[in-house]
């Protein structure tokens, strides 16, 4: 009987220090923390830009026609439009170059003070392409060109600058980012008093700012005759920005 009443005393002195510690209000929670997900060594983000001179000119063009009937206005607007790509096919733009972006043909209305209703006064049709031009020196004359051939239905929206193969010149960028990143690093290293080693991370962006040129517009306004010489384009420069995100082990 005295070791039965030994043991039913141990199991029940156990089974209460189980419950003060699953139960009691002052518990702890213990967790693990995975430092290998941190990030680690130096950080550091190089940055490389190249100035270049654009190589290819993007017009955005067409012609808008009004006449009081759609059958009147797609008629006078495709004559116009027919002019305006010949104009470009004949000054060198090749057909694949030329796209079309937008065409509508829309009710054109007035509001009638007598019937206090909107009337339809006529039918627009607007027909807008861009056409590449690979040959800058060509710009002012193509310009020309199509402002003679569409006449007073000659609408030029815009005209943007960029590069055919920037492929070159997002490798000098990327050489000048990842010096950039290196020489930032190295300071670090020296401020820390570590040694630097070897990239243990590179992630790169490519940025190309956008620029912005002055609209070339020929909205209802006759074209003079002879002609001026051709309306002055100058390509200028645009930036190519490429920035690398560089993580370098330390080594002590």
């Amino acid at each position: 009987m005295k070791k039965i009443w030994l043991l039913i005393t141990g199991l029940a002195l156990v089974l209460g220090i189980v419950g003060l510690v699953g139960c009691g209000p002052a518990s702890t929670t213990v967790e693990a923390i995975n430092v290998s997900n941190q990030q680690q060594g130096i950080w550091v983000a190089g940055e490389g830009k190249v100035s270049v001179v654009p190589d290819v000119v993007t017009l955005r063009l067409g012609i808008e026609a009004q006449e009081a009937s759609i059958a009147e206005a797609q008629s006078k607007g495709t004559e116009a439009m027919n002019r305006v790509m010949d104009a470009l096919t004949d000054n060198g733009v090749a057909e694949k170059d030329i796209q079309t972006q937008y065409f509508r043909i829309r009710q054109v209305t007035r509001w009638d003070d007598v019937k206090q209703e909107e009337v339809v006064v006529g039918y627009r049709v607007t027909n807008m392409v861009t056409a590449k031009i690979r040959d800058i020196d060509k710009v002012g004359p193509i310009i020309d060109a199509v402002a003679a051939a569409g006449g007073d239905l000659t609408r030029i929206d815009s005209i943007d600058f960029s590069i055919d193969d920037p492929s070159e010149y997002y490798e000098e960028a990327r050489q000048e980012a990842m010096a950039d990143a290196e020489a930032k690093a190295k300071h670090l290293a020296t401020l820390a008093g570590v040694t630097l080693g070897k990239p243990t991370y590179i992630s790169e962006g490519v940025q190309v700012p956008p620029t912005v040129y002055p609209r070339v517009v020929y909205e209802q306004a006759p074209i003079p005759a002879p002609a001026p010489a051709p309306p002055p384009i100058s390509p200028g420069e645009m930036e190519i920005s490429l920035t690398l995100q560089v993580a370098y082990a330390i080594l002590d």
